[in-house]
This record gives C-alpha cells, sequence and structure tokens, in this order.
C-alpha cells in the first residue's frame, strides 16, 4: 500500500458520536448508531463540506486525523492474491513431508470407547 496523499486540506474538527466519510466530491456526516439503539426517522447524512475534489478508480478516499480529504491506493484481492496463497500452502506441505523423516506411527487398537455411552 502505498503513502497517503492529501488531497484537500479542509481541518475539520471532529464531533463524537458523528460518523466521517467521503462521497461525490463532498464531506458528509452521519450519526452511529450503537447497539440496541434504532436509526431516528429524520437523522439523514449532512453536507459538512464541499470539494472540487474528482474520485480516481483504485484509490480509497477518506477523512484523516487532521481533519482533510486524502487517499491511499486500494489494495484488491483476487487472482493475485489467491495464486499467492496457493504456492504458500504447496511450500508448506513439502516442509512438512520432509520434516516427518522415515518413522511410521504406530496403527490406533479398536477397543472400548471412554466417555458417554450412546
Amino acid at each position: 500500500m502505498g503513502t497517503p496523499e492529501k488531497m484537500f486540506k479542509a481541518g475539520i474538527q471532529r464531533e463524537p458520536g458523528w460518523l466521517y466519510y467521503f462521497h461525490n466530491g463532498n464531506v458528509m456526516r452521519t450519526r452511529m448508531v450503537r447497539g440496541g439503539q434504532k436509526k431516528r426517522p429524520g437523522d439523514k447524512p449532512e453536507v459538512v463540506l464541499k470539494t472540487d475534489v474528482k474520485r480516481e478508480d483504485g484509490y480509497i478516499y477518506y477523512l484523516d486525523k487532521q481533519g482533510d480529504v486524502s487517499r491511499s491506493v486500494a489494495s484488491r484481492g483476487g487472482t493475485a492474491r489467491k495464486k499467492k496463497r496457493k504456492a504458500k500452502a504447496a511450500k508448506k506441505k513439502t516442509a512438512k513431508k520432509s520434516k516427518k523423516g522415515g518413522k511410521a506411527k504406530k496403527a490406533k487398537k479398536g477397543g472400548k470407547r471412554k466417555g458417554k455411552k450412546h
């Protein structure tokens, strides 16, 4: 993931109980709902600040700790990630096989079970 870059210096002071986000070139906020609470009928997102920032594909836009609009390169999953995972799993399997050595395991004897009766 690349380093974040500031797109717009806004300096927005956050208030507790509000969720701030970037949407359609605007900084928006909406009330946060906690467990057991329900959304009130009149609770709609508010526009805090209008900006001229245009979104580009492949980036995540957000409000950073300083209250400015920033963006970072979006890390996406997909086939490349799956290939890496498969290669890693195959590597682990070969490592386990080479560790086991020549000892064979003893077969378990069939017999009485401990515990509850069925």
